[in-house]
Parts: structure tokens; sequence; C-alpha cells
């Protein structure tokens, strides 16, 4: 039996905008798309963008370690070196950062590489890395 894969649906202004972001700097690829969305790999896990222009930019945050995180977001738990190469590819591509890459809950169960940042529509999207992947739900 194969793992699950998570299907998200979320709001964007504009597909061709989404298409540039999703697949030109993330590096997903394409599924089906009609009009009115598209769908994406995001690396094994499907996600449709819809075009429903000014919704994604309504943002409500809440205090974690220290910053305002959007508490509507979704992301990926990469592995270090992963999120390490994601990070520095964001920064190259001119990314603005809700929450610039950083270690967060320092000498902890729960210490994490994040970073925080938004498509073209605001949408907030989360990377994260543990140096121990083994500790991802541990208390």
């Amino acid at each position: 039996m194969s793992l699950p894969s998570f299907h998200l649906a979320f709001p964007v202004d504009d597909l061709k905008d989404a298409r540039a972001f999703y697949c030109g700097v993330l590096g997903c690829t394409e599924g089906r798309s009609d009009q009115h969305w598209v769908d994406f790999n995001f690396y094994g896990h499907q996600i449709v963008a819809y075009r429903v222009p000014g919704e994604a930019r309504k943002r409500i945050t809440s205090p974690v370690d220290g910053d305002e995180v959007p508490v509507r977001h979704f992301g990926l738990v990469l592995p270090m070196p992963d999120w390490e190469k994601m990070r520095d590819k964001l920064v190259a591509a001119g990314t603005r950062f809700i929450i610039e890459p950083q270690l967060r809950f320092e000498g902890t169960v729960g210490e994490q590489a994040a970073m925080f940042f938004t498509d073209p529509s605001g949408n907030a999207i989360e990377f994260k890395a543990f140096k121990d992947p083994g500790k991802l739900f541990a208390k």
C-alpha cells in the first residue's frame, strides 16, 4: 500500500501568476486545469488553485515563538538539506518572507528550521525541517 497524500484547494487572483510561481519558483508540475482552476503536483500532493480574486489576502495571525504566524497556511516538512536548498532558491528568486528563514524552538524537542512566504495572491506557505525528522510529532 502506498502512503496517502493530501489534497488542498485554495484561492488565487490569477492562474497565470499561480503557474509561474508554483511551477517556476517552487518546482511543481501542472496537472489538469480549466479556465477557473489548475492542479499542481506539490511534491507528491495535489493542490488546486481556484481563481477567486482578492480572497487569499484575508489574513489572521497568531503569536508563535515570537512571530505573528498566519493562521491559514499550508506547506511542507522537508529533509534539512532540501529545506536549505529551497531557502536558497527562494532567496535567489527575490522572495519576500513573512517570517525569514530561521531556527525556531531552539533547544527543545520541537526545534526546527522554518520560513513563511506568500504566493503572488497572498496565500501563506510554510516550509520547515527538523534536524531529527523522527521528532516531527514528539511532545
